[in-house]
């Protein structure tokens, strides 16, 4: 039954088994249709994790969430779909800010004839599809993305270069999502999933991001929202069901966005490489 709900939220129709080729189509369908977003956050509700929670989001709700749901759902399905799936600690920035990113993102590690694939639909604008645990470039398209070996059991995935983050680092050694419950309940005050509303997904062969009232379609084309309404659109747009927010907490996010806007403004000034919002 977990299997049938996700698969009529990805409108996923093709057979499902336990290889490479329903690996890779569940984990772009999954890019395509479920955007990462942190209206939750917004709101003030709480970051819940148990299969339920993560089902019910996901499937009866029709949303998207933070990486700690998105790839936890992820888990969920492909587990449901006949998959060996192992949780991992992962790190993002950890190469430009140190040992204290463990634990800001997780990643997904599935094993497939063999081999092992990193997956991992928890980054705003994360590849489409999973990477092979090899060390090398492994390209997407004209996407160039790199796995770098660091140790015995850490691994380095590096972004594009155009990616919003340059690289995470992961270990491989197993991990329950429960175990990350607390760390997606107090995100710091001083976090921009906090200080910034965010969304995005991949669509008609390009990113869309949304962060406060500026909306980004592809590379050079950016909108600042100047209305509810064309907030609601945008929302829409990115496959958040107004339904899950209602009027008051539409317009109550929308109001609080007016400053947010001129703090992503502050932010993309200081850098624009590294937004903090994996």
């Amino acid at each position: 039954m977990t299997l049938d709900v996700f698969l009529d939220r990805l409108e996923y129709r093709e057979p499902v088994r336990p290889d490479l080729a329903t690996l890779r189509n569940l984990h772009r369908a999954w890019r395509l249709r479920v955007p990462y977003e942190n209206l939750d956050v917004q709101l003030g509700r709480p970051i819940l994790l148990t299969p339920d929670a993560l089902t019910d989001k996901f499937t009866r709700r029709g949303r998207g969430g933070l990486c700690y749901e998105m790839n936890g759902a992820l888990a969920l399905l492909l587990r449901a779909a006949g998959f060996a799936v192992t949780v991992v600690e992962a790190a993002v920035l950890r190469s430009t800010r140190g040992e204290g990113q463990w634990g800001n993102h997780i990643a997904l590690l599935v094993d497939v004839d063999g081999e092992t694939w990193l997956a991992d639909t928890g980054i705003g604008d994360a590849f489409l599809e999973p990477l092979p645990l090899r060390e090398g470039t492994h390209r997407q398209g004209e996407l160039p993305f790199r796995m770098e070996r660091l140790d015995s059991g850490t691994w380095r995935m590096h972004h594009h270069p155009g990616g919003t983050i340059d690289s995470f680092d992961f270990r491989t050694a197993p991990r329950e999502i429960a175990e990350f419950t607390e760390r997606a309940r107090t995100t710091s005050l001083e976090s921009a999933f906090t200080r910034v509303l965010v969304a995005q997904h991949h669509r008609d062969g390009r990113e869309l991001a949304l962060r406060a009232r500026t909306v980004k379609r592809g590379d050079g084309d950016r909108h600042t929202l100047t209305s509810l309404d064309e907030f609601a659109g945008a929302l829409r747009e990115f496959r958040i069901p107004l339904e899950d927010i209602g009027a008051d907490e539409l317009a109550a996010l929308w109001t609080k966005t007016e400053e947010q806007h001129e703090t992503w403004l502050a932010l993309q000034g200081l850098n624009p490489r590294v937004r903090g919002m994996p």
